[in-house]
């Protein structure tokens, strides 16, 4: 549906005119950490900006809900040269829309039926599971979803509870009476951190969907007569 599979993949790059842009490991992982950081401060940002008035419209559902529109709407803007070849902005928004907004729910689905620790693990498991089976399918390598899975629950996991340490160090900083600073830059702390784990993950997996379209290109390069 998103034509995103290696026959596709390998066609457009080899058609875009020019050396087809194939991004390596180094740089997926670079696109994905740093990049990732920055859609993750944008994703934090109802949560650290207007918790207080989502309290008393629609709850932490409807914040949360926000939270996900919001790194959904930036994803594709920072994460699309992840895709091999040109024009992969719309393919980008197309599989992480459905990849994210499915973790999205899983991971929401976890925290509030259970809270805390465990709630955190189940949900990040549930949405980092669903995640991985959404890139699987779209890049047609089903047989790597449970690696891909496991690549994002690692990363998303590192970076959630990374950014909870650092959120609660930066909040014992501020002393007993803590200043709406202090709690402000904790929220902003732990987006990054989180997107920092989550972006490694994301970039490594989509580094290891296109294996197959990397392959075809060494096969038949553009130009290869």
């Amino acid at each position: 549906m998103f034509d995103l599979d290696p026959a596709a993949l390998a066609a457009r790059a080899r058609t875009s005119g020019g050396a087809p842009r194939v991004p390596g490991l180094a740089d997926s992982l670079l696109r994905g950490t740093l990049g990732f950081s920055l859609v993750s401060l944008g994703g934090f940002g109802p949560w650290v900006l207007t918790s207080r008035w989502f309290h008393q419209h629609g709850g932490e559902g409807a914040m949360y809900a926000a939270c996900a529109v919001v790194f959904i709407a930036l994803s594709g803007w920072l994460l699309h040269p992840l895709i091999i070849g040109p024009g992969n902005l719309r393919r980008f928004y197309q599989v992480f829309g459905l990849g994210f907004g499915l973790y999205a729910i899983g991971w929401t689905g976890g925290w509030m039926a259970w809270g805390g620790t465990t709630g955190s693990l189940a949900g990040l498991a549930l949405g980092t599971a669903a995640m991985g089976w959404v890139f699987a399918r779209t890049f047609r390598c089903p047989g790597r979803w449970p690696a891909l899975a496991l690549i994002l629950f690692a990363g998303n996991t590192l970076g959630y509870f990374a950014g909870d340490w650092a959120h609660v160090a930066v909040l014992h900083a501020g002393g007993g009476l803590i200043p709406p600073g202090y709690i402000m830059a904790a929220k902003a702390v732990w987006g990054l951190a989180y997107g920092l784990g989550f972006g490694a993950g994301i970039g490594l997996v989509i580094y290891q969907c296109q294996t197959a379209a990397r392959q075809l290109l060494r096969a038949a390069p553009p130009g290869a007569r």
